[in-house]
């Protein structure tokens, strides 16, 4: 592979510096992280789900703690506490990938001209709308990671941020636990099917944003091919 094909692959435009590699390579962390917990969580979810949603962060294991506390195993603050925290540990990584590749990250999407524009577009964002966005970023049906992105690559300050990802993450987990705790586990499960459609939109979105793009191009090359004598 040409280093010029390879760059193709990377987010971020010229020379890399070491911050990429460090960012890149704590994404990569995360994403393993991710599938080491797929392993681990059916030995969690029963025996310490609140430690679970510290390490998930998810309505699932919201929920199963909720029920715990509900029958004074844990007091309900814990659960709230542990959940929050579980669902913003990692969201510093996503804006920073945003302050640092938003545009390049556009990039693969889309054409590098109309990614500029998008850029100088994104700067005109309401600032107060994208507060919003991302206070309800965690929210199940919400693409929480396009609006922590969207925080990095719009120049949101970092404090400003994690303050209101963790006033998103609050809510959400106040919620799911308040609503596992009052009306257990059908309220939970409501949740979790709310979740896991919005998961499929969310991956269709993302998929019809990838073909649209790649079948233009694969169009324009085979009429560019047409054309030569």
């Amino acid at each position: 592979m040409s280093p010029l094909s390879w760059r193709l692959w990377v987010p971020w435009r010229g020379r890399p510096a070491a911050a990429d590699w460090q960012l890149l390579a704590a994404i990569g962390a995360v994403v393993v992280f991710g599938f080491g917990m797929r392993a681990i969580r059916p030995f969690l979810i029963a025996s310490n789900p609140v430690l679970l949603e510290f390490l998930n962060g998810g309505p699932a294991e919201i929920g199963a703690a909720a029920a715990f506390a509900r029958i004074g195993e844990v007091p309900l603050w814990l659960v709230v506490v542990a959940g929050t925290l579980g669902i913003v540990k990692f969201d510093w990584l996503t804006w920073w990938a945003g302050r640092r590749w938003g545009p390049g990250l556009i990039g693969y999407f889309t054409t590098r001209e109309r990614a500029d524009r998008l850029t100088e577009r994104a700067g005109r964002v309401n600032p107060w709308l994208l507060r919003l966005a991302l206070v309800a970023a965690p929210l199940p049906g919400v693409p929480g990671v396009i609006m922590t992105m969207l925080a990095g690559w719009t120049g949101m300050r970092l404090g400003t941020f994690l303050a209101l990802d963790a006033l998103g993450a609050l809510v959400t987990t106040a919620l799911v636990a308040g609503l596992g705790y009052a009306l257990g586990q059908g309220a939970v499960e409501i949740v979790l099917l709310i979740e896991r459609q919005a998961i499929w939109v969310t991956l269709g979105l993302i998929a019809v944003t990838f073909a649209v793009p790649m079948v233009k191009r694969a169009l324009r090359r085979r009429a560019a091919r047409r054309r030569l004598p």
